[in-house]
């Protein structure tokens, strides 16, 4: 095990090394995202992602306490990955999830009830709820046949009508990225190419020269890098996904390979079963259908009563 970690130690230091990074590295990803000195480069994701252009455009936002107090003691702690108000009081959550954990959309449901309560006290009237947003950037498929990005939100499943703008989540597939020429890319397009991971160095240069606030995350990721605490945190976490995965590939190896040998046992178990009726059919004794098959005398009984 010690050994394994060297190992993949030594591989994301030449990542970095070679400037290789893993933008939804949540501790890389949260410097780039998160921090007031940068919320340009954040603004203009949460643009492309809404599709927000002109009068619609998000122009500003502020950044909050990421630890959401629940309204009772012994109800969960909500802690985000970047939460933040835009200038009309829209509530935004960014989260970023690389491990599949199964429950993302019941995660993301939680996390959008605990933004849109927020602020309403005892006797306020419901008009002043404001909209809330989550947005997930995965690393993984959850919906097989969706799109890479979608967008839930309430609708009358009748009429199609939209309840209100106050719900959406939108889950946004990274690994249905496909790539395509850079100069051909819209800007959504341009961000979830600099989430993929599927280009190489000559081709990340070339969509930081295409996009002026990629380059800024790109130049401000090397920065970042330059900073030992923050590159130790953004190894180590580097090194628990990677350590996950490994964990994963191998359960789901063993579990192949027990469900192969229970097929087997099931295969062997059903010809010694059709030997035996075989050999009942021709009156042989139940002993030597026994030695023969490796039955037990009560399973060749069994067996016998079907003729």
């Amino acid at each position: 095990m010690k050994d394994q970690r060297s190992v993949a130690q030594q591989q994301v230091e030449n990542d970095i090394a070679n400037k290789i990074y893993n933008p939804m590295n949540d501790v890389l990803f949260k410097f780039i995202f998160g921090k007031d000195e940068r919320k340009n480069i954040t603004i203009d994701l949460l643009n492309a992602i809404l599709n927000r252009t002109g009068k619609q455009a998000i122009k500003d936002i502020q950044f909050k306490n990421s630890e959401i107090v629940p309204y009772y003691e012994d109800d969960k702690l909500t802690r985000l990955d970047i939460f933040c108000i835009t200038e009309d009081e829209t509530k935004i959550d960014v989260e970023v999830q690389l491990i599949n954990k199964k429950d993302m959309e019941r995660r993301s449901l939680f996390y959008w009830s605990q933004m849109y309560l927020m602020g309403l006290n005892k006797g306020d009237d419901y008009i002043t709820l404001n909209p809330a947003i989550t947005i997930n950037i995965l690393g993984h498929k959850i919906f097989p046949n969706e799109p890479l990005h979608s967008m839930y939100s309430i609708y009358n499943i009748e009429t199609g009508r939209r309840l209100n703008e106050d719900l959406e989540l939108h889950f946004l597939e990274i690994p249905k990225f496909q790539k395509k020429p850079i100069g051909e890319m819209t800007r959504m397009e341009r961000w979830l190419a600099y989430f993929s991971n599927k280009l190489n160095t000559e081709e990340m240069e070339e969509l930081a020269m295409s996009d002026a606030t990629i380059k800024k995350a790109v130049n401000d990721t090397d920065i970042f890098m330059m900073d030992f605490e923050e590159r130790l945190k953004y190894i180590n976490r580097q090194m628990a996904i990677m350590d996950y995965n490994t964990d994963m590939r191998v359960s789901r190896e063993e579990g192949r390979e027990e469900g192969r040998e229970e097929g087997r046992t099931a295969g062997r178990a059903e010809m010694a079963n059709n030997i035996a009726l075989a050999m009942l059919k021709k009156n042989e004794p139940i002993e030597k259908i026994a030695e023969y098959t490796g039955l037990t005398t009560e399973r060749i009984q069994e067996l016998a009563k079907k003729i």
